[in-house]
């Protein structure tokens, strides 16, 4: 219903905070409401403001990624006439997405009440698709069916084809750094973290300025990921901390070290990333955690001696 009843205002302005599933549906989103005609009201790159806004108005118990999602909703809650929060649950049959996914819609109405929120629902489990979730939203802003199923197939292609050439850029670096000297780092983080302006992108620009060849943990195929995640663990069912496991077991053999990036106090990170370790010893890794009060001095000092740690050892191996 608040769907319906926000559709009908005219060049309905829709914020889309550029944090959390921003990085791996950003594309879909965008192409989706400019094709039904719907102004999108981007939030900025994560920045210290935002960061501070969403600190300030979560409780101490929220991960990083969650207050930076909340920073971003507080920015856009005065420009936009209401903000997109997708209720994503369930993407696999006998998978769970994080517990903050299931309660992201009713945190930010809790958070910032009288909030418009335009939402879409995909459970596996209630046989709810991010297609025709998505369709109906569409159907009802644009009032039109036939409109709505067209904006979805562009939009899909448009994500399906940005994703694609990401990962056959990636696949490229990969099979180039394997030739080459630079020491192989593999970064296992999720996207909202690796492509965050103030969270992961400093630590991939820092770490190739000192020489290091950088993979990416959500570059790899999902699916292909999920399936291989099963040597390590065969119980883990949080769908994108499979995905983290499966490109670590994809990548073990041939990286020189690895980096797990996590974002401060997120259990099934920690849960992951020790489980991880656990069966990976013999190569090097540290643990990077974040959180709002992180110094950067100190960061850069941590990497800068993991990758002379790094080069260490592949000195030793040349010899």
């Amino acid at each position: 219903m608040e769907n319906a009843a926000v559709a009908k205002k005219n060049k309905l302005r829709v914020g889309i905070p550029r944090a959390l599933l921003y990085h791996k549906y950003g594309k879909l989103w965008e192409v989706f409401f400019r094709e039904l005609g719907v102004n999108v009201v981007l939030s900025p790159e994560t920045n210290k403001e935002i960061i501070a806004r969403g600190a300030r108005l979560s409780i101490d118990e929220s991960c990083l990624s969650v207050k930076i999602f909340v920073g971003h909703i507080d920015w856009l809650k005065d420009k936009a006439d209401a903000v997109l929060v997708p209720h994503i649950t369930c993407l696999h049959s006998g998978e769970e997405m994080c517990v903050k996914f299931m309660a992201l819609v009713d945190t930010v109405r809790n958070v910032f009440p009288g909030i418009k929120v335009i939402e879409y629902s995909v459970n596996a489990k209630k046989l709810e698709t991010e297609a025709g979730s998505m369709i109906r939203l569409g159907a009802r802003l644009a009032g039109n069916p036939f409109r709505a199923i067209a904006a979805y197939m562009k939009a899909k292609g448009a994500w399906e084809k940005s994703a694609r050439e990401k990962k056959e850029a990636q696949a490229e670096k990969f099979a180039a750094a394997r030739r080459g000297e630079k020491p192989l780092i593999l970064i296992v983080a999720h996207s909202y973290t690796l492509e965050d302006n103030f969270l992961g992108r400093p630590i991939i620009d820092y770490l190739e300025k000192s020489g290091v060849c950088v993979l990416c943990s959500d570059r790899l195929d999902a699916a292909r990921a999920r399936e291989i995640s099963k040597n390590i663990s065969q119980t883990l069912y949080w769908t994108y901390h499979k995905e983290l496991l499966g490109a670590a077991e994809y990548y073990k053999d041939s990286v020189d070290g690895m980096i797990f990036l996590t974002t401060f106090p997120c259990g099934p990170d920690a849960l992951a990333v020790n489980l991880c370790q656990s069966k990976m010893k013999g190569i090097p890794s540290i643990i990077v955690s974040l959180d709002e009060l992180e110094s950067r001095v100190g960061l850069q000092t941590r990497l800068e001696s993991f990758v002379d740690v790094i080069n260490f050892k592949k000195c030793r191996k040349k010899k």
